[in-house]
């Protein structure tokens, strides 16, 4: 099966996440635990929990990143166009694949896990490599390898693929007495 196959079968998607990066040197920079949904086409929620609570959530419309120990949350205007890889791989939006990246199986699958390497066609790119990894057609990890010789590691766990998610969800409800930093080219 190819890898966008794969990623198009997903309509809703929710897991546990364990974050991983690490710098250049070898060290550490963070570890987190993550909460995540996704809703084709647009809907995604990334609630980091651990070390720091932490969420970005967007309807399509409008992304929202909530930082309560600021006590402040940024609202901008979104655009798939220019959403992160990894956004873009979760949410379906496979079409750019092929013209970005050479897409690799790897040969030596078990019957279980089955692995794609991705490798950027445009030397410009931030990314060396991108592995994605999944376990009986479930994504299992997305490993990211930036030429600064940072590397991201997301392992997804208690996956549950097209489930019933409401669409509130995905529309963050400001607290009251914190900050709005409104980047939207018009706000309301």
């Amino acid at each position: 099966m190819q890898l966008s196959d794969l990623l198009l079968q997903v309509n809703s998607m929710s897991a546990e996440v364990q974050q991983l990066i690490v710098e250049s040197d070898g060290a550490v920079l963070e570890e987190s635990s993550i909460q995540m949904h996704l809703l084709r086409p647009d809907g995604f929620f990334w609630e980091t929990l651990d070390p720091f609570y932490e969420l970005v959530v967007t309807d399509g419309t409008l992304l929202w990143n909530y930082q309560p120990d600021l006590e402040q949350v940024v609202i901008e205007d979104w655009s798939s166009n220019k959403s992160e890889l990894a956004a873009d791989l979760l949410s379906g939006r496979t079409e750019r694949l092929s013209a970005e990246y050479e897409v690799i199986r790897d040969e030596s699958d078990s019957a279980e896990i089955t692995v794609f390497k991705l490798l950027p066609l445009d030397e410009g790119s931030l990314y060396r490599q991108i592995d994605i990894s999944f376990n009986e057609g479930s994504l299992l990890t997305i490993y990211i390898d930036n030429k600064n010789g940072q590397k991201t590691l997301w392992q997804f766990n208690k996956t549950r693929v097209n489930h019933q998610l409401a669409p509130e969800l995905f529309r963050f409800q400001i607290p009251q007495g914190i900050d709005v930093i409104d980047n939207r080219a018009i706000p309301e």
